[in-house]
């Protein structure tokens, strides 16, 4: 097992941290799917959307090298775990990883789904605000913990946690128009048909 464990977050990092990010964004559809199921009491016989399953995997497993690389790309630019450097490295996370990941998971994700550019682009103006402010309570201290305490080859492990619960939240929002137009107190603009300047 030890063996296993070294080579899973050591040689074969990259692969590990590809397929948990699908698992881990499959997890977090399978779970926002039973809350919309809930709230909104659908008999069980309904079941799950497999095909919604299966694009969020999809967008899972895309998402996973783009964090390996960006990540491994800020511990050479910002080596070491002074506060300073954490404080720096969260800061990156924030304004230039953060922003990255919402552009491409939106899209991926509506792409996958049978939406046009015009229609992810119309999504990613509805939904942007309400996912970047989520992301600013979950992880500036998540960060901090990740890089301040922990070391870095058990990272991917700690991050992969907190994203299997964030998954929920991201799920959720993208397929709930409601639920951001609750939020942020703007229904989603329609687009119209007869509007061919697109």
């Amino acid at each position: 097992m030890r063996r296993i464990w070294k080579l899973l977050f050591g040689r074969y990092l990259l692969v590990t941290n590809t397929v948990s990010s699908g698992v881990l964004m499959l997890a977090g559809d399978v779970a926002a799917q039973k809350i919309e199921s809930r709230l909104e009491n659908r008999h069980k016989s309904v079941g799950l959307d497999w095909q919604r399953m299966f694009n969020m995997t999809l967008v899972g497993l895309s998402q996973g090298p783009l964090h390996h690389y960006l990540y491994k790309w800020m511990d050479v630019l910002l080596p070491g775990a002074t506060v300073r450097t954490v404080f720096k490295k969260i800061a990156i996370d924030q304004f230039a990883i953060s922003p990255i990941f919402i552009v491409t998971y939106l899209y991926s994700a509506g792409l996958l789904e049978g939406a046009s550019v015009t229609e992810c682009t119309a999504e990613l103006k509805h939904k942007y605000w309400t996912i970047y402010t989520a992301d600013w309570l979950v992880w500036p201290p998540t960060q901090f913990i990740n890089f301040y305490l922990i070391s870095p080859k058990y990272r991917v492990l700690y991050i992969n946690a907190i994203t299997m619960l964030y998954n929920v939240f991201l799920c959720y929002i993208k397929h709930n128009d409601d639920l951001v137009a609750q939020l942020t107190g703007k229904a989603k603009k329609k687009e119209d048909p007869s509007d061919t300047s697109s």
